[in-house]
């Protein structure tokens, strides 16, 4: 065998060896989560883990979420599609999780959907589990608005200050693109006042608060939300001002002082033309002055031209 044979051979021999070096550090890195994967019937192969780490996944989590989903009993889902989105930025592990909260939970939720939700931003995770646990929301809220009750007014125009506190739970089939809970205490914000406002004594809401929680229900304020309206209930509500004798008194008061403008206006109007009368009174009397000077010129003339004569006495 000649130099370059050697050489070539020798090459040859390392490379393989290196290459082999190369492959034994990859096994033993991805060894223990395939062995993981194996024991729990996950389905991952070494060459998918080999794989993931060229595609930049984190074969750690994927293994670990395809483990819980097949521990959760549910049902098989392709390795590609968790690639698939955790390259699409997703949170895999939460949607595995909301995945097996409603498989227990016997909501009917599938992997398209959930990690739909997930890309649209909403946490899907909490989504599910308010589905099955309801939620509270106070109406209104102080940390959205700062306005601490809801205030009505009875058609007796006594002013009724409320609060509620809304139960809701996710409607999984209108969480994307359903509005949120801001326009859940918009909705029922409006409605309470509304039927505050539909009443006609103060009296009848204090005595069955319901009344107003059952017209705000009719309603259907829950349509087109990422919400479903379990209940409405009226924490407190309270007699405020009476806003219809506010108004009274302040539509007197507007009353009067329009009086007293069209009273000034014709105090003025007659002011005025009292004042024309006596400018033109004093015109008059210029001009009988000014008639009376020309008396004696007149005479004096006729005198001049012989057309008067004096009498002697």
């Amino acid at each position: 065998m000649d130099t370059a044979s050697a050489l070539l051979v020798a090459g040859l021999v390392i490379f393989v060896g290196l290459v082999g070096f190369i492959a034994f550090i990859i096994f033993i890195k991805y060894f223990n989560l395939w062995l993981q994967a194996f024991s729990t019937r996950a389905g991952v192969s070494m060459m998918s883990l080999i794989a993931m780490s060229f595609r930049k996944v984190n074969a750690r989590a994927i293994v670990e979420s395809k483990i819980m989903a097949v521990q959760a009993g549910l049902p098989r889902i392709p390795t590609q599609a968790y690639e698939a989105h955790f390259l699409a930025q997703g949170n895999v592990r939460r949607v595995v999780q909301a995945l097996i909260v409603a498989h227990r939970a016997k909501i009917d939720l599938d992997w398209d959907t959930a990690t739909a939700i997930d890309l649209a931003g909403r946490n899907v995770l909490e989504a599910v589990q308010t589905s099955v646990d309801p939620k509270v929301i106070d109406c209104p809220d102080q940390r959205r608005g700062g306005r601490q009750t809801l205030d009505g007014v009875a058609k007796n125009g006594i002013q009724l200050k409320a609060r509620a506190r809304v139960t809701v739970r996710t409607n999984l089939s209108q969480l994307i693109g359903g509005a949120t809970e801001e326009t859940i205490i918009a909705r029922v914000g409006e409605g309470i006042v509304a039927a505050i406002g539909a009443c006609e004594s103060h009296k009848l809401v204090l005595a069955n608060p319901m009344l107003i929680a059952k017209a705000v229900l009719d309603k259907s304020l829950d349509s087109q939300t990422a919400f479903e309206i379990v209940s409405i209930d009226i924490a407190d509500i309270e007699p405020g001002d009476n806003i219809g004798a506010r108004l009274q008194a302040d539509q007197a008061e507007a009353d009067v002082r329009v009086a007293r403008a069209h009273a000034e206006e014709r105090r003025a109007r007659a002011v005025a033309q009292e004042q024309e009368m006596k400018a033109l009174t004093a015109e008059n009397r210029a001009k009988v002055v000014l008639a009376e000077a020309q008396v004696p010129l007149a005479l004096a003339d006729a005198y001049r031209q012989g057309r008067l004569r004096a009498v002697a006495s």
